[in-house]
């Protein structure tokens, strides 16, 4: 090959790596913009005059901007005690659900009782069935411990319904902690529970800290036993709140736009942060036999 086809054959495989990035790019920026799109409608709708988005412009702000959503959401409605509801009921599913979820998989992971693989083998049993099926048991259950139209209520029922998974999810976890510190522990005189909240229980920090997210995450816009359990208007959560916008009887979709866009704006800070001391976590938790 002289050096003269050499060059022409080097210049056609820029030429067609040219080429490829150019539609690599031009499909990730078409994608991008699909994906895109719906939120920035959402802004859009959220400061755009008048209370229907039928008649909203294609182009995002096409139809004017102005704040007096956000103003009535503040002013002439309980959004801010709503908002305190869903984060109180948040707060208190996460601690539940990291403490019960951390100490049952510690106990199915280290300890030999019996019925263990039974209970596991309950445990998917309850994740694979829908949670409709027992709303009618549940609803009478906090009847009679007076658990409706409270928040304690609400955290017991979301609490519960995370169990399951997240025990396995946690056991695994825990399986891949050498037993050899739980036997340290004990020659070293260290009771159980010492072992698990001081040795055990820091390395599971990855996991504690996904655990921790998700479920913060998941009671936030939940609305089917929010709707069930919740009887006054003082314990509304945000589910319900903005759902009241947009009813039958009312036609305010650019409300109910600014307070899904409140909402959301707190879990991209929440976000940030959390993503950062998960990957801290996770390169941190590592574990040598």
């Amino acid at each position: 090959m002289t050096n003269a086809q050499f060059e022409t054959r080097l210049k056609q495989q820029k030429i067609i790596r040219a080429i490829n990035s150019v539609l690599i790019y031009a499909f990730l920026t078409l994608v991008a913009l699909i994906v895109l799109y719906p939120i920035v409608y959402l802004i859009s709708a959220a400061f755009t005059p008048g209370s229907s988005i039928s008649n909203l412009h294609i182009v995002p702000f096409g139809n004017g901007f102005t704040f007096d959503h956000f103003q009535k959401l503040f002013q002439k409605t309980n959004y801010l005690l709503w908002f305190k509801n869903t984060l109180i009921i948040s707060v208190g599913v996460s601690a539940a659900t990291v403490l019960v979820c951390a100490i049952s998989a510690y106990v199915f992971s280290r300890f030999r009782f019996p019925f263990k693989k039974g209970m596991m083998l309950s445990f998917l049993i309850l994740q694979i069935l829908p949670s409709f099926l027992g709303m009618i048991a549940i609803y009478v259950i906090l009847l009679r411990i007076g658990g409706i139209d409270t928040h304690w209520g609400m955290i017991l029922i979301y609490t519960a319904g995370n169990v399951p998974y997240n025990t396995w999810l946690v056991k695994s976890y825990v399986d891949s902690i050498p037993k050899t510190l739980d036997e340290a522990a004990r020659i070293d005189g260290a009771s159980n529970g010492r072992t698990f909240f001081q040795i055990i229980l820091p390395l599971m920090k990855p996991i504690v800290t996904f655990l921790a997210i998700s479920s913060f995450i998941g009671p936030w816009m939940e609305f089917i036993f929010a709707k069930m359990v919740m009887r006054s208007n003082a314990k509304q959560t945000l589910a319900i709140g903005l759902l009241t916008f947009v009813t039958d009887r009312k036609n305010d979709f650019t409300v109910f736009c600014a307070g899904a866009l409140l909402v959301a704006v707190p879990f991209v800070f929440f976000f940030v942060i959390t993503q950062n001391i998960l990957v801290t976590s996770l390169s941190s938790g590592a574990l040598k036999e």
